[in-house]
């Protein structure tokens, strides 16, 4: 199994004229490698998954495979608020070469915790790699309670879990209740150092996208005792992060990333539309306040 304890971007689906714009991905995908980045989450929220092929799914995996080699790890998110669906798609997945799937809570029609627990369990049993699950339920509504958290570490691919409820005292619980194995990623970039401190092992990020370096960093800063420096560093750059989110994500990264040059386009598929123009323009002052621009 790959190490997943790792600090990840979930990448964004660039778009041009309405098609996945597969230059701009390469730009992105090599500035995240050079930058340190340490795996990616590809067919997550953030890359809009709910508007993407099973056609586009996959030539998107295949085009980052064959940027980034064999070695690094890459997890394909999977999930849908149908067991069924979840996996069909965890399936092909697995075929297209994925280290692990991510699979979301199912949102909408707000199963109860025996149904998530089931759910998940039968979404691991379709494949054999590695599962993570995927809790955030500013999304989803929906939230895993820790019980069924507990009870789905011990299935036996379910190897951890993106936590993106923000709640600092749920993640420490988690990881007082599960084996050291089970990896705790942080899903909330802005309580990501405190994650850290309490135990956590590593980031699924959007802010990623901008700061890859800094957010690699924090770990490693964390890790070495200097909890109170990435504290320092993590509020220099809040108010950036606190832009990513503003309007739904990737919204806002979008429009970063294409002020940034990285790639040509911020478009995103209807029903997103690029950022409000007053939004946008704040965030260009702060991002070029801090050099990022």
């Amino acid at each position: 199994m790959k190490n997943f304890k790792a600090t990840m971007t979930a990448l964004i689906t660039p778009f041009k004229e309405g098609a996945v714009d597969f230059a701009s991905l390469e730009s992105l995908v090599r500035h995240q490698v050079k930058n340190g980045v340490e795996g990616f989450v590809i067919n997550g929220t953030t890359a809009e998954s709910p508007t993407l092929t099973d056609a586009e799914r996959k030539d998107i995996f295949t085009a980052v495979r064959s940027l980034v080699g064999a070695n690094f790890p890459l997890v394909m998110g999977t999930g849908s608020n149908s067991t069924a669906r979840t996996e069909e798609l965890s399936e092909k997945s697995e075929e297209w070469g994925a280290d692990a799937i991510l699979v979301v809570v199912p949102y909408y029609n707000k199963p109860p915790q025996r149904g998530l627990v089931k759910h998940f369990t039968e979404v691991a049993k379709s494949v054999s790699i590695p599962v993570l699950l995927y809790n955030v339920p500013g999304r989803t509504i929906t939230s895993l309670a820790l019980e069924s958290i507990v009870e789905l570490s011990r299935v036996q691919n379910i190897v951890g879990i993106k936590e993106a409820s923000g709640n600092i005292e749920f993640d420490r619980e988690i990881i007082q209740n599960t084996s050291p194995e089970f990896v705790m990623l942080s899903g909330d970039d802005g309580t990501y150092v405190d994650f850290l401190k309490a135990g956590g092992h590593g980031v699924i990020s959007v802010a990623s996208h901008v700061i890859p370096k800094e957010m690699v960093s924090w770990k490693k800063l964390v890790q070495g005792g200097k909890y109170e420096e990435a504290k320092t560093q993590l509020q220099k750059y809040t108010p950036l992060i606190n832009h990513l989110f503003v309007e739904a994500n990737p919204i806002p990264v979008k429009m970063a990333l294409y002020y940034m040059g990285i790639i040509k386009s911020p478009e995103l598929r209807l029903p997103l539309v690029t950022m409000d123009e007053d939004l946008a323009q704040k965030m260009k002052r702060d991002m070029s306040a801090l050099g990022v621009i």
